[in-house]
């Protein structure tokens, strides 16, 4: 099997390459926009620099690679920026789409493509795979423009890969998270204030590649859900975070949604019911607390 990665620099990117690389049986080809940042970290990686926005560029790879598989993970997944920067949104969300998945379709190659619960309006928790979408930025009309993209190409063998609020370390370059904020914030002794009325069920990065690589091993056809097991606002996962590292929790203020200003809307319920990955994948994807003492692990190992 060989896999091409698009987006091979980003959080999800170099999961999948750390994951994949010495995997026996499958070669991994690295792609993103610009250097290769994991280059000193996987000196035996190949990679080749690919522009998803270039049709021209896509069309050239893809023919040249040859792979069994595509994984795409590269996106502009900033919420508000998407929110002032709808043109590039667009391009980069769903046109760069669109390029991949007609390639991927006249070469008969598997797409595994990403998306996200913002396609969704907040009105309910743990959505099955089956709800009905409705978008209340355009980062969320992007990526479900972008799923009706892949669906709708005549042809192409495909998996949606769905996922919720994606938390974890890089390993190189840097990018913060739920976990690394509040541990630091409060190490500091500084006060917090954190949404207490959005929930999620938040995406160990390791758990979101194992889940992808089980889509693409198998092949597999139509949408299926990748988050975490537990249903969660954000102060319940800083509360966690602060029992995990012994800080002082009472640093921590309980606010809602409202408190900020922010370009786009959020959806204030969702998260997924993982019921159809966890039977016909085998995901199973760790607690948050698990998550937690993970990144405790690899950051105290970084430092």
């Amino acid at each position: 099997m060989k896999i091409l990665l698009t987006g091979s620099n980003g959080l999800l990117g170099q999961k999948l390459v750390a994951l994949l690389h010495e995997m026996p049986d499958v070669e991994v080809v690295a792609t993103a926009r610009g250097d290769n940042r994991l280059a000193g970290c996987y000196p035996r990686l190949r990679f080749v620099p690919l522009d998803v926005t270039d049709a021209a560029q896509v069309q050239q790879v893809l023919a040249q690679e040859r792979p069994t598989q595509l994984l795409h993970t590269a996106a502009m997944t900033q919420v508000d920026e998407c929110e002032l920067n709808q043109e590039a949104c667009w391009t980069q969300n769903v046109t760069a789409v669109e390029y991949l998945a007609a390639a991927c379709a006249r070469l008969d190659i598997h797409l595994t493509h990403l998306s996200t619960d913002f396609i969704f309006n907040g009105q309910q928790s743990l959505l099955a795979e089956d709800a009905t979408p409705d978008p209340l930025s355009h980062y969320g009309r992007s990526k479900l423009a972008a799923e009706r993209a892949v669906q709708g190409t005549p042809g192409l063998r495909w998996a949606i890969a769905r996922t919720v609020l994606v938390y974890g370390t890089l390993t190189a370059g840097s990018r913060s998270n739920l976990v690394l904020w509040v541990r630091e914030s409060l190490s500091k002794n500084q006060a917090i204030k954190v949404v207490d009325d959005q929930w999620r069920t938040p995406t160990l990065a390791e758990d979101l590649a194992l889940g992808c690589w089980l889509l693409a091993r198998q092949s597999a056809q139509g949408i299926y859900h990748l988050g975490g097991p537990e249903l969660l606002t954000p102060y319940e996962m800083a509360r966690q975070v602060a029992a995990y590292f012994q800080l002082d929790a009472t640093l921590l203020e309980r606010v809602d949604s409202r408190t900020f200003t922010q370009p786009a809307r959020r959806p204030p319920r969702t998260g997924f019911c993982i019921d159809k990955a966890v039977r016909d994948l085998g995901y199973a994807p760790r607690t948050f607390a698990e998550g937690i003492a993970l990144l405790a692990q690899q950051t105290a190992a970084a430092d």
